[in-house]
């Protein structure tokens, strides 16, 4: 009988997946949604994987949220036919969004201009095929989107409307990832909600129906206490999580369960650093903890069971090339070359999307020599 691959096996660096963790952060977050009685709309941008989402909804393909036309082809072909896609439309897409509204796919569309919904409604009248479109909601001054007392609302509305397109709202609050409390927090989700809830109403009193109501963002979703007015609830990051969701409260550090595993490659003593082979490559370049209470550089490190080595923090990186350091008056641990890390991300969006799959383990078994490897996932890539 041939012994598992472990972690000590594939070359290095590649990304890891504990399943044990993520379907912990599902079951979280789908609790929520169940007591606040909304449905869940995952966003799969994070993970990029029908792998991941096989967990999302015990195997059962369920609404979901893309950021790219590549996510909703990959998942349609998976049986995903309820999909919202939640970056602002633009006509070139509109051929391959009709061509997935053809295979039976639902498949709304975000727009928040007059110009988007002109070019939505001809579109759908040329295809015979109604389009259905919600219109983006500016609740915080993030990206896109319209205030809900904008006159442009109601005109928007009814011209989609009156080709039979308009199926709601839908609202991101972006500036929640700057909420490092849990009563900002609390007051992100309950602005979210009311900036949602007064653009329908508004759509309403003008004679429009809105069937869809949707919110959401990592930190509101699980920080809402009320979502009355609202239909659906949007997330994406927490099914891994990342040192940035840890930094706000969100999650703790042991509910991370993305990482990237790396190898010692050299020692620079004068400096005290450990070198590896994972750069910003294989990590990213995001530092989203720099302006947190506590900057986490390019990743907290573990062993290769998953254990936080005290102190040691990836601080800096090039190409191919990651540099550890001590800090906090910890002793630089002995590390020989060769020695395997694993290195928890700052973002788990931005350092996935450096990977073409994820090796997964299970955290909660024996790690013994190295935890074993029990499948490799694969993403979706691409636009």
């Amino acid at each position: 009988m041939n012994t598992p691959a472990t972690l000590a096996d594939p070359d290095t660096p590649f990304a890891v997946v504990d399943v044990h963790t993520m379907r912990r952060n599902i079951a979280r977050l789908k609790d929520r949604a169940d007591r606040l009685g909304v449905t869940l709309r995952p966003h799969v941008k994070t993970a990029k994987s029908l792998d991941v989402a096989a967990h999302l909804n015990s195997g059962t393909p369920c609404p979901v949220t893309v950021s790219t036309l590549a996510e909703a082809e990959a998942f349609a072909d998976g049986g995903y036919t309820d999909i919202t896609y939640a970056v602002g439309v633009e006509p070139r897409k509109l051929p391959r969004i009709t061509a997935l509204s053809r295979r039976g796919v639902t498949l709304r569309v975000l727009l928040d201009s007059a110009e988007q919904a002109a070019f939505v409604t001809e579109a759908s009248r040329r295809a015979g095929i109604p389009l259905p479109a919600q219109i983006e909601i500016d609740c915080d001054g993030h990206r896109g989107g319209i205030r809900p007392g904008d006159p442009a609302l109601v005109e928007i509305g009814r011209v989609l409307h009156d080709d039979g397109c308009l199926d709601g709202v839908l609202t991101h609050a972006g500036e929640s990832y700057f909420a490092r409390t849990a009563e900002d927090q609390c007051l992100a989700a309950k602005n979210e909600r009311d900036t949602a809830v007064a653009a329908a109403e508004r759509l309403r009193a003008a004679g429009l129906p809105v069937n869809t109501v949707s919110v959401g963002s990592t930190p509101t979703a699980h920080a809402a206490d009320d979502l009355t007015g609202v239909t659906e609830l949007r997330a994406g990051n927490y099914v891994f999580f990342d040192l940035v969701m840890a930094g706000l409260g969100v999650c703790r550090v042991e509910d991370i369960a993305l990482s990237v595993v790396v190898t010692v490659i050299g020692h620079r003593p004068e400096h005290g650093w450990i070198m590896t082979d994972g750069g910003w490559m294989a990590m990213s370049r995001d530092r989203g903890t720099a302006a947190q209470a506590q900057d986490q550089g390019y990743g907290l490190v573990t062993d290769l069971a998953g254990r936080l080595i005290p102190g040691l923090v990836m601080t800096a990186a090039s190409q191919e090339h990651g540099t550890l350091t001590a800090r906090d008056g910890a002793a630089l641990p002995r590390l020989p070359v060769g020695t395997r890390l694993r290195v928890l991300p700052n973002h788990a969006c931005a350092t996935a999307a450096q990977h073409r799959g994820y090796h997964t383990v299970d955290g909660t078994r024996p790690a013994r020599p190295a935890p074993a490897i029990e499948a490799f996932w694969e993403r979706v890539t691409g636009w």
